[in-house]
C-alpha cells in the first residue's frame, strides 16, 4: 500500500530514533494526532491505549487541562529567561523546593537540565568535579550494568549497557565499566536462588573494583528497575548486597530514577521501593508528565560544599545549559508535582497495582510467555520458544516485534525490546477497568502471535 502524503513527507524529512531506517522507508510512520486520558488517536481516527505512557513518561495522561493552562500562563508571562550569572525566575525555586521535599535522600540543591540523558551526563561531570575537589584525581571510573539504560549522549550512551547503543558509535568511552545485569530469569544458574544470584552479582562487582583499584572507582549508577533493558526487577537482596560493597570502598551511588520516579513502582521513587541508600538521583520524564522537556539532578550537601570549593578556586561553576530551569518547563513541572501531591499519586498507584500485577502474571499462563514481572505500574513479559527450558526464540524470527504489531492492531501501543520482551508502563491515571481492557486486548494479540508462530514454524 502506498504511503499517504503526510507519511511520505515524514519519511523524507525526519530521522526516527530506535528505528530500522531502511525498513521504515517502506512501512512509514504511525501518525498520532491527538490524545485524551490514557488514549491516543492516529490520523485515521483509530483509538489506542498508550500502554507505554509514551516513552515511560506521560504519567498524567494526555490533555491534562491544568498543565495546559499552566503552560499557557507561563508563556504569556515569561516565555524565557535563564539562570546563568545569578539570574533566576520564581518557578525555578518552587520546583527545586518541591523536588527536594520528596527526594529519597537529603538533597541540598537541585541542578536542572533538559532530559534524562543530560541529567546523567551531569552526574558524570559532578562526580569527577567532586573528586577533584576532594584531592582524589584518580577516583573517576563509573560502573554501570549490562542492560542498563542511562541516555544517549557520548558519555551516557557509554553508561548504557546495550550493544546497539555502542556498535559503530565507538563507545563506550574510557573510564566507564559494566558489571552484571541483575536479570535472574536470564542469568541465574540452575538451582541458584535469588539471594545466591544477588550475592554472586555483588561478589563480581567487588572483584571488578579490586581489579581496577578502589582508589580509581568513583560511582555506581543503577536504575531501581531497568527500563529499556527489559524491565529487569532486582532479585531478592540485590541492592542490600551491592550497597555493602559500595560503602566498603567509598563509592557514590547514583539512582537513575528517570523511569521509576514519581510513583511508578508504588512509592514516590524506585529507590524507596527497593531500599536503596542513594547519594543522588536523576529525574526527567514524569517530572513534567513529559509535557515539556526537563530533567534534574539532586545534589547532597557534601557535593554542594565541593562545588563551592571549586567555585572559589576557579572563579565560576563552569557548567549549565541555555535551558537549565527553563521557565516554561519549570512551571509545568512544578504544577505536575503539585498535582501528584494533591491526588496522592503513590496511593493512586497502590490502589490499582494489584489488578495490574495480577493481569501481568496471568499472561504467564500463555504458551508463548516464559517469564512475567511487575511492580507498581511497570511490568513486562518475556517470550520463550520453550518456557520450561527458558529457551528463547531465534532473534531472526522477531517474535517480539510481531507481538508488538499485533498489540497495535488490537489498539494497544506497547514496546518490544531486545530478547523478545514486551514492556508495560501505562499512565498512572489508568483505572482498573482500563487496565483490564488493555490486557484483554493484549491477550488477543498473544493468541494471534501464537497462531503466526505455529504457521511459520518458529
Amino acid at each position: 500500500m502506498p504511503l499517504s502524503n503526510a507519511a511520505q513527507r515524514d519519511v523524507e524529512t525526519v530521522i526516527h530514533p530506535y528505528t530500522n531506517l531502511d525498513q521504515f522507508r517502506e512501512s512509514g510512520p504511525l501518525i498520532i494526532e491527538r490524545g485524551e486520558g490514557i488514549y491516543v488517536y492516529d490520523s485515521d481516527g483509530k483509538q489506542y491505549i498508550e500502554g507505554m505512557a509514551g516513552l515511560w513518561c506521560t504519567a498524567l495522561g494526555y490533555s491534562n487541562e491544568e498543565l495546559i493552562e499552566t503552560a499557557r500562563e507561563q508563556m504569556s508571562n515569561l516565555p524565557f529567561t535563564h539562570v546563568f550569572s545569578g539570574k533566576t525566575h520564581p518557578k525555578a525555586a518552587e520546583l527545586a523546593e518541591r523536588l527536594k521535599a520528596i527526594a529519597p535522600h537529603e538533597a541540598s540543591k537541585v541542578l536542572f537540565c533538559g532530559s534524562g540523558s543530560e541529567a546523567n551526563d551531569q552526574q558524570i561531570k559532578l562526580i569527577w568535579y567532586y573528586n577533584n575537589a576532594k584531592g582524589r584525581p584518580e577516583k573517576k571510573k563509573i560502573i554501570a550494568r549490562h542492560q542498563g539504560y542511562h541516555g544517549v549522549t557520548v558519555a551516557t550512551a557509554s553508561l548504557t549497557g546495550l550493544p546497539a547503543n555502542h556498535k559503530d558509535f565507538d563507545l563506550p568511552i574510557s573510564g566507564i565499566l559494566h558489571t552484571d545485569s541483575p536479570h535472574y530469569y536470564k542469568n541465574g544458574k540452575d538451582g541458584e536462588t535469588e539471594l545466591e544470584f544477588s550475592q554472586r552479582c555483588a561478589d563480581n562487582l567487588e572483584k571488578m573494583i579490586l581489579d581496577e583499584g578502589p582508589d580509581t572507582v568513583a560511582a555506581f549508577i543503577a536504575e531501581p528497575v531497568m527500563g529499556a533493558g527489559g524491565v529487569v526487577m532486582p532479585p531478592e537482596g540485590y541492592f542490600e548486597k551491592i550497597q555493602k560493597v559500595l560503602k566498603k570502598y567509598d563509592i557514590y551511588l547514583i539512582a537513575d530514577e528517570v523511569i521509576c520516579g514519581f510513583g511508578r513502582t508504588g512509592n514516590m521513587f524506585g529507590a524507596q521501593t527497593y531500599g536503596m541508600e542513594v547519594d543522588t538521583i536523576s529525574v526527567a520524564k514524569a517530572l513534567s508528565s513529559a509535557y515539556v522537556p526537563i530533567g534534574a539532578v539532586t545534589v547532597g550537601e557534601d557535593m554542594y560544599q565541593a562545588m563551592l570549593d571549586q567555585s572559589r578556586k576557579i572563579g565560576v561553576f563552569g557548567h549549565g545549559f541555555t535551558y537549565t530551569a527553563h521557565p516554561l518547563a519549570s512551571a509545568v513541572a512544578a504544577k505536575t508535582l503539585e498535582i501528584y501531591e494533591r491526588m496522592d499519586i503513590v496511593n493512586v498507584v497502590r490502589g490499582v497495582q494489584p489488578t495490574f500485577e495480577a493481569r501481568v502474571a496471568k499472561l504467564g499462563d500463555h504458551p508463548l510467555v516464559g517469564n512475567t514481572r511487575a511492580k507498581g505500574l511497570l511490568g513486562a513479559i518475556e517470550l520463550a520458544k520453550d518456557p520450561a527450558k527458558r529457551e528463547a526464540f531465534d532473534p531472526s524470527a522477531a517474535v517480539g516485534v510481531k507481538l508488538a504489531a499485533a498489540c497495535q492492531a488490537h489498539g494497544v501501543i506497547l514496546r518490544n525490546m531486545a530478547g523478545d520482551i514486551l514492556a508495560f508502563c501505562p499512565p498512572l491515571i489508568i483505572t482498573e477497568a482500563e487496565i483490564n481492557e488493555m490486557f484483554d486486548r493484549v491477550e488477543k494479540a498473544l493468541d494471534d502471535t501464537a497462531a503466526w508462530v505455529a504457521k511459520e514454524g518458529h
